[in-house]
């Protein structure tokens, strides 16, 4: 049974900065997803075995994820806005064939994933 630990909830104003973490329980393929209340869940940020990155066009050059070592994966949140409010998740799968679920950089941040954290709010005022 694998286990993906997240931080907190996390209230911040309006162009703040906000750092999630993951323990992604060893596994190298790790995607941040969010819901909005009334919307889909829709892939933010997700990072590769290799470290290959692909994000979401409304979160690129405001977010970056990184793995500072096999145990920790970040998500770092600049510029928030209010659309940003939304439950994030943290999720991890395999590497195959040196691809995450032997798949493209470009389906990184398409469902579905093995494993996935509790969530963690995040609120922008």
């Amino acid at each position: 049974h694998v286990q993906l630990v997240e931080s907190g909830r996390e209230t911040v104003q309006a162009g703040g900065s906000l750092r999630l973490s993951c323990a992604p329980s060893g596994y190298k393929c790790v995607g941040w997803f969010r819901q909005a209340p009334g919307k889909g869940r829709e892939g933010v940020a997700g990072i590769n075995s290799d470290g290959t990155t692909k994000y979401a066009d409304s979160v690129k050059d405001r977010f970056t994820i990184s793995r500072a070592n096999a145990k920790i994966t970040y998500l770092q949140m600049n510029n928030l806005k209010l659309e940003d409010t939304a439950m994030y998740y943290c999720a991890a799968d395999h590497v195959v064939g040196g691809r995450c679920r032997g798949q493209g950089i470009t389906e990184i941040l398409t469902e579905p994933y093995n494993y996935w954290g509790q969530g963690t709010q995040v609120t922008v005022s």
